[in-house]
């Protein structure tokens, strides 16, 4: 039988590399032609000749050298280099679902080779155009009337993704909107794409078989759907606002439904400043501290409270400015004028966490700041961890193992740490492109979150370390208690269990009190 299904796989290849060289010599004359990069087998022999060439540099390049020499991490750097560049330029060529693919390389921070990493995110600031006449056919095609029957203005370039562009747009009444218009191929390319993506995955465990990464082409495909939905999107957004209007810093665009459909999506025009342009924030006086803390705050009521979770929140899609509060809110006492804002754009992709695996999911986060490791194994091995729970824990605290052992919550990641984590990455790739392949789906949506929350902290060089930690363990006390109280039967323990609760986090926010005002005593002694 194994036998048996190595043939097929090998016939795979073979077919594969057949393909290839039947295309390879057309390649470089279609490469940058709009017309000829649509067509299927175009895109295919792009993506296969550089996932060759990707593969045959490995195998050449490490061939001789003995595993985990200094020369063999030397060079194994300069590989990895080679082809993310390589791999890059082929998903821009391609763009749509391949640009997708590389935003989501370069979010796994910590869980990549930094080279692939620092090299896909160039994506997520720019991805390949579309002219504004292409984009205004969509609209036609959309509405079946001309995009200046519908805007009296259609014109600067917000943004590019990579399967939309985002342009400003003024109505004929004069409100002042953003028109995201997905990228005319995208919907006819995307299937198709998906099949090439997972064909070239299986090629590549094939010829490197310790690695696994067929749980980032399934992320893929079963994102897929929701993505190319821009009515989906609506809905999300305004999900989004009804649930977290509690939370005053935060917003979501408006939605104008009557100029919304399925490859269409206008809204209500936010200005701000993405959250890693540091000149913006400087100019505003905008406090980075407070910029993280909101952040964080967002993400852990997101995670650990109603989980419900944005899952694509890389700087391109988070806008911070100061707030002006509306006549409405003024009245009603909602909100502080001048507080910072976080603007939540681009809602196409989020995830629903089951009630079992958000439960797991807080109790190990209570277990790792509570340096209790017994727990952390046991709650990682429901994870699906096995005997890379120590693997498991250090990914989603982005902290060396004997760093959660002495407690997360002691000092901040120091620059030795940081080298170790890196250089650990490049050591146990293969156990944790394994890992990945094994936990739930929505575990593996969580760490990209958490990888782009703590890159954006690294960008703004914010210094609320403990601040941070905090603030997700009141989350997670607060998750834990509405849980338990939801299992008791009877009012005594639905009573204890509040007290419980509410003196944890009474706890909790004295000392974040406490450690405010010593760092505000502490500026001001400066």
């Amino acid at each position: 039988m194994a036998a048996s299904s190595r043939s097929r796989r090998l016939l795979k290849l073979g077919l594969s590399t057949a393909a290839v060289g039947t295309l390879g010599g057309g390649y470089a004359h279609v490469k940058d032609t709009p017309w000829w990069s649509s067509l299927p087998p175009v895109r295919f022999g792009r993506a296969a000749i550089a996932v060759l060439l990707a593969s045959a540099d490995y195998k050449w390049s490490l061939r001789n050298l003995e595993y985990g020499t200094d020369e063999y991490r030397s060079t194994m750097k300069e590989v990895h280099q080679r082809s993310a560049l390589r791999l890059r330029r082929m998903c821009s060529l391609n763009g749509g679902l391949f640009v997708k693919v590389g935003q989501h390389i370069a979010s796994l921070d910590y869980l990549l080779p930094r080279e692939y990493v620092s090299t896909f995110k160039v994506f997520h600031s720019s991805a390949p155009s579309t002219p504004l006449l292409r984009l205004k056919r969509v609209i036609f095609e959309e509405f079946g009337v001309p995009a200046e029957e519908l805007f009296s203005e259609l014109g600067e370039q917000l943004g590019v993704a990579s399967l939309a562009q985002c342009h400003r747009g003024v109505l004929h009444d004069g409100r002042v909107v953003a028109v995201k218009i997905q990228h005319p191929d995208v919907r006819k390319n995307g299937y198709t794409d998906m099949s090439v993506i997972d064909l070239l995955v299986s090629g590549v465990s094939f010829v490197f078989p310790n690695f696994h990464f067929q749980w980032l082409a399934r992320e893929v495909r079963a994102n897929l759907p929701n993505e190319l939905d821009f009515q989906q999107e609506a809905r999300n957004q305004e999900k989004f606002s009804a649930m977290f209007k509690h939370l005053t810093f935060i917003k979501a665009p408006r939605v104008y439904w009557r100029y919304t459909s399925t490859r269409v999506l206008t809204m209500e025009f936010c200005d701000g400043g993405k959250l890693d342009d540091l000149d913006y924030i400087e100019k505003h006086q905008l406090p980075v501290d407070e910029i993280s803390h909101k952040l964080g705050r967002m993400y852990s009521e997101m995670i650990f409270v109603t989980g419900y979770i944005h899952c694509d929140p890389h700087p391109g899609n988070v806008l911070v400015r100061r707030r002006r509060l509306s006549r409405r809110e003024r009245r009603e006492g909602r909100g502080r004028e001048g507080e910072v804002e976080i603007v939540l754009l681009d809602h196409g992709l989020y995830t629903v966490l089951t009630e079992e695996f958000r439960m797991k999911y807080c109790r190990l986060w209570q277990a790792l700041i509570n340096k209790d490791l017994e727990a952390v194994r046991k709650y990682s091995e429901q994870l699906n961890a096995g005997q890379l729970y120590r693997l498991l824990a250090s990914m989603i605290c982005a902290r060396a193992w004997d760093s959660i052992a002495s407690g997360i919550d002691q000092a901040p990641m120091s620059q030795n740490e940081l080298k170790r984590i890196r250089t650990n990455a490049l050591m146990y790739l293969s156990e944790i492109t394994q890992l990945l392949d094994t936990v739930p789906r929505q575990l593996v949506l969580i760490l990209k979150t958490n990888d782009l929350l703590r890159s954006a902290d690294h960008v703004l060089r914010a210094s609320n370390h403990k601040q941070s930690l905090l603030t997700m363990s009141k989350c997670c006390l607060r998750a834990i208690g509405d849980h338990d109280i939801q299992r008791c039967s009877w009012w005594v323990g639905r009573v204890y269990v509040r007290l419980r609760t509410g003196w944890s986090v009474l706890m909790v926010s004295i000392y974040e009190l406490w450690l405010n005002t010593a760092r505000a005593l502490g500026m001001a002694a400066l």
